[in-house]
């Protein structure tokens, strides 16, 4: 999943079948209230001034991950800079607002309706009369049918990543006039507003070879309040300029430049001056905040404590001068008063370094929200232990995802509450706690699951020649298990889909209908495990079922074989948080007799090697929130189909757990125009989806951002669509507007 104006929307490949099979769950609760949205959990914070507090001109220098191997967003390898770019530079009909619901674009939208919807849908868009391309073009229907035929999946030639709802497209027509655009569905399409944005001139979606290799390092012709001068790939860094010919409200800033700075890197850049917008880890924020901290007014130094303080610097060098005059007098070992002078020496510079450090670093302010995106628990349902629905549920009800929470946000000052459903969150219109399908927390509850399926306390387990239960290990997991790597963790380092593959080898998508892949990861997803799905339908322990009698915390055996699940984890910097939470959950499954092999592997192939090829039986990871959830999240819920090859077509589906009843809602939330309809299916598709227990929502992931204090209308941007021609620097004396602290306490609903 992902968001409109956030990130790269994700990408579709094919499902194209449904199988049989039902899964019985227990009666749902039908989540219809009004106010079951809520509000979002946390406000964007990005110090908002009005557009008259912002000086003229000025560069804006801004940390990202990657200079984009794509400016086209519609191919597999396009990443989140990709995304960024597409912002500031082409046009987007409609933008995310503060509660993460799409809204209308004026720039270039004057009106969207649909006109009719018997016998076919139809759609009607009235442009904006103003809005013109860098070269002089008005945008029009000529633009919207190129991009359609493109993204229409009719055309193998195109190397799409996805072609979801213009594959519905039935034509494409000019209205009174070239401004006025009629779209015709062959099929209803309730997300029809995820559609044109962002819209690519002609030029680009035009011809095949234009679509594929065009628009890869250069954009010529754009449409939005900047536009690309240069993508450098040397400097590691995509250079935008003010657009001469654009419409709206003019740029306040002249230039931005996207520079390429790993995460571990970004502090020091930071304190070089050499940026001054960048996401940053806690610790990095710990730091900033220290920085900001009240300064002696005297020295004009941060008061840090005794051991940092100047006055404690100057007692050093005292004790160091009368150590010398004390071992020279009474003829002491000179060398090793030396020595000791020396030491003292040097945390004299690491302590003046660190006043330097701070200093330059005073300069900067935290600014923090929630990103639009959850972090999982992902369940394998593919084989092993975790093919029979009881044992997933099991673990799921050991989870307290309430302090699983809190692990990760309580610290950062941020509400530490679970997320309640797979499809959106908090204060999006979807969204519903639907979790009650799946129950709540209750070690007691997981132990008869557990003990129903056949796992008991102090079963018989064979060694010799026995691999524990879970996914098979080769011969270097073997010879390392039960050993950690320790690594240096520089943010939450949780694996948001699409956002952290740069190494995908798939660039011609056989995208013929509504399935899945990312686009911003450009993986191919299209097989996994050549496995049946596992599983027993209605298999659930008998109420009031008893645990066996001092379970807590001992081993579980079944078939010769020990319950361990194989917990799969990056070594790499910027994982650090997830590894903490990694271990708590751990903890939680040990409590009903779980055991777990952590095993940790590099970044570059976390996701692509393991999580999306299915070796793992335990995964955390990342979904970006949609707008459009009944489109975006359907090829990551659908029920896995076997393929042509006698592979298993998983699409997005990497906890290869799925039901015909998921894949019907999904479909009719899809093709109903009832934007209330629409929500109640899709809220009785996460019921289900939380009662099959292939993937346990545990917390909205943290945004830090650190920010130059003068920089206004940037930062954490939460839901909604950064407005790139209000960022600037502040006139002198202009005060930017900062959120209320958000409440950190948990729900206990």
């Amino acid at each position: 999943m992902s968001h409109v104006g956030v990130g790269p929307r994700a990408v579709m490949r094919s499902v194209a079948f449904l199988t049989a099979g039902v899964l019985a769950v227990p009666a749902l609760a039908g989540c219809t209230s009004e106010d079951a949205a809520g509000k979002p959990l946390a406000a964007q914070d990005v110090a908002a001034v009005t557009r008259a507090s912002v000086s003229d001109g000025g560069t804006l220098r801004w940390a990202v991950d990657s200079v984009p191997d794509t400016l086209n967003t519609f191919q597999s390898d396009a990443d989140a800079t990709t995304t960024r770019v597409a912002q500031a530079v082409l046009p987007s009909m409609y933008r995310m607002d503060e509660k993460g619901s799409p809204v209308r674009n004026p720039d270039y939208l004057e009106s969207a309706d649909v006109v009719d919807t018997e016998p076919k849908q139809v759609v009607v868009y009235k442009l904006n009369q103003q809005a013109v391309w860098s070269d002089g073009r008005e945008i029009g229907a000529a633009d919207f049918a190129a991009q359609w035929r493109a993204l229409s999946g009719k055309d193998s030639a195109y190397w799409t990543a996805r072609n979801a709802g213009y594959d519905r497209i039935e034509k494409i027509e000019r209205g009174a006039d070239d401004l006025e655009v009629k779209v015709t569905f062959s099929r209803p399409y309730a997300d029809w507003k995820a559609l044109f944005s962002p819209l690519y001139p002609k030029d680009v979606m035009g011809t095949p070879d234009a679509f594929n290799d065009g628009a890869r390092r250069s954009l010529k012709v754009t449409a939005g309040p900047f536009t690309v001068k240069k993508v450098d790939t040397k400097a590691d860094q995509v250079v935008l300029t003010g657009n001469p010919r654009w419409w709206g409200a003019p740029a306040k800033l002249d230039k931005i430049v996207l520079r390429a700075v790993p995460r571990d890197e970004r502090v020091s850049e930071l304190v070089a001056g050499k940026l001054d917008l960048a996401e940053i880890d806690p610790e990095t924020a710990d730091e900033v905040t220290l920085a900001a901290a009240p300064r002696d007014p005297a020295t004009g130094t941060p008061l840090m404590g005794p051991q940092g303080s100047p006055a404690a610097s100057a007692q050093g060098r005292s004790a160091a001068e009368a150590l010398r005059s004390w071992a020279v007098a009474n003829g002491s070992d000179e060398e090793a008063a030396e020595e000791e002078i020396l030491a003292r020496e040097e945390r004299r510079e690491a302590e003046a370094k660190a006043v330097r450090r701070q200093k330059a670093l005073s300069g900067f302010e935290v600014r923090k929200s929630l990103e639009p995106a959850y972090t999982q628990l992902a369940l394998n349902g593919s084989g092993g232990p975790l093919a029979d629905e009881r044992v997933r549920r099991a673990v799921a009800r050991a989870l307290d995802r309430e302090k699983l929470a809190e692990t990760v946000l309580r610290p950062l000052g941020l509400p530490a509450e679970p997320v309640g459903s797979h499809l959106a969150l908090s204060g999006q219109p979807a969204y519903a706690d639907g979790s009650g399908a799946l129950g709540e927390q209750n070690a007691k509850e997981a132990r008869a699951l557990l003990a129903d399926a056949g796992w008991v306390r102090g079963g018989p387990v064979k060694k010799d020649g026995e691999k524990a239960a879970g996914a098979e290990k080769d011969e270097k997991d073997e010879k390392d298990e039960g050993k950690e790597k320790k690594t240096e963790g520089d943010d939450d380092g949780t694996y948001i889909v699409g956002e952290n593959d740069k190494n995908a080898d798939d660039k011609n998508a056989d995208d013929k209908s509504d399935g899945g892949t990312d686009r911003e990861s450009g993986e191919k997803h299209s097989s996994g495990k050549n496995t049946a799905q596992g599983g027993a339908p209605g298999a659930y322990a008998p109420k009031g079922t008893a645990a066996p009698a001092g379970s807590v915390a001992a081993p579980l055996a079944k078939d010769g074989k020990a319950l361990t699940l194989r917990f799969v984890l990056p070594s790499g910097p910027g994982s650090k948080t997830l590894r903490t939470v990694a271990d708590r959950i751990t903890d939680m499954l040990k409590e009903i007799g779980i055991g777990t092999e952590i095993t940790k592997v590099p970044d570059e192939s976390y996701f692509k090697d393991h999580v999306a090829a299915g070796e793992y039986d335990l995964a955390l990871y990342s979904w970006p929130a949609s707008a459009f959830p009944a489109t975006d999240a359907r090829p990551i819920y659908a029920k896995p189909v076997p393929a042509a090859d006698g592979s298993l077509n998983v699409a997005q589906n990497y906890t290869r757990v799925g039901t015909d009843q998921v894949d019907q809602l999904f479909d009719r939330a899809m093709t109903t125009l009832d934007q209330k309809e629409a929500r109640d299916l899709l809220r009785k598709a996460d019921s289900r989806i939380w009662a099959a227990a292939g993937s346990i929502p545990l917390y909205q992931r943290p945004q830090l951002t650190v920010a130059r204090k003068n920089l206004a209308n940037a930062g954490a941007f939460g839901f909604e669509t950064p407005v790139y021609e209000d960022m600037g620097f502040l006139e002198k004396g202009a005060q930017g507007s900062r959120p209320s602290a958000p409440s950190t306490s948990s729900s206990s609903s």
